[in-house]
């Protein structure tokens, strides 16, 4: 078995979209993401508690989904080309199946090259809150039609949608999946236990 490494990265690095599924490729275990201009993020892996609060929220959204077969859920292994040329791998994701049936087999199998429909990021304690922020920003700007930023440490989740300014809601709001996820609802007060805040 190979030894472990660690890879340190200049802030200033950047590389073709061909650079990174290469060094994506080489490295299948790290989570990487590339921005709009080129640069690569390694991102640290989250905490267990995190991680365990991450599957709950995928497995909401999956479980609905189940039930309405209206589109694909994501995980944050997988990653989408935005139309800004940014990589990006949100902890949830959802794209309705019209978007993903249109895509070829290819672009099914590498990053998808579209924006998704539906996104959620947990703010956890490894993350910078203004990078998400200018994230989720961003996948606003590339066309997701909604999306939530979770903050367990202030107990709300910043809303996102297409050209108004967010949000902010406490996790005693329940939150609605709108027109985009229709029908789902996620109540976050019952399902984050007060002493991970």
């Amino acid at each position: 078995m190979p030894a472990t490494v660690a890879v340190h990265l200049p802030q200033t690095l950047r590389v073709s979209e061909e650079q990174f599924v290469a060094i994506v490729q080489a490295n299948p275990d790290l989570r990487l993401e590339r921005t709009a201009t080129g640069e690569l993020i390694a991102m640290s892996p989250t905490g267990s508690e995190s991680g365990s609060y991450n599957s709950e929220l995928i497995a909401d959204v999956a479980l609905w989904n189940r039930r309405i077969r209206l589109g694909k859920v994501f995980d944050s292994s997988s990653g989408f080309r935005l139309p800004n040329g940014a990589i990006r791998s949100p902890d949830v994701v959802w794209v309705a199946m019209e978007r993903w049936t249109a895509l070829s087999p290819d672009q099914r199998q590498g990053f998808a090259p579209l924006c998704p429909d539906f996104v959620m990021e947990l703010l956890s304690a490894t993350d910078d809150g203004a990078t998400l922020q200018a994230k989720m920003q961003e996948y606003m700007d590339n066309g997701c039609r909604l999306g939530w930023l979770v903050n367990p440490k202030t107990r709300t989740v910043a809303v996102y949608r297409p050209d108004v300014a967010p949000e902010v809601v406490p996790f005693t709001v329940t939150l609605s999946g709108e027109s985009v996820l229709p029908g789902f609802e996620l109540n976050l007060h019952a399902l984050l236990p007060l002493e991970m805040a």
